[in-house]
């Protein structure tokens, strides 16, 4: 069965909002708030990749201490973004 758009929108805020360490689920929660619904097909598809990938690592390459996957770069910039203040102080 082939799961709908907005399904696969709600999944995948619940997977941001669930993770494994509590930064995490402040980054990507918002991020996903703002976000998902004006993601083309393909971008939530690249996002849900990236969802599968290690909290500590995501978590790295949006503080800049680790460097991101070509597949990512553009992606985790965008989240780097709104992220300020919860990796680093400002």
């Amino acid at each position: 069965m082939t799961e709908t758009r907005d399904t696969k929108i709600k999944r995948l805020r619940m997977r941001s909002m669930r993770r494994g360490i509590k930064e995490m689920d402040l980054i990507l929660q918002a991020f996903a708030d703002e976000n998902l619904n004006r993601f083309s097909d393909d971008a939530l598809d690249l996002y849900d990749q990236l969802l599968s990938e290690n909290d500590h690592d995501i978590y790295g390459w949006i503080g800049g201490q680790i460097a991101v996957p070509e597949p990512y770069l553009n992606l985790v910039t965008k989240i780097a973004a709104g992220a300020q203040g919860v990796t680093r102080p400002h």
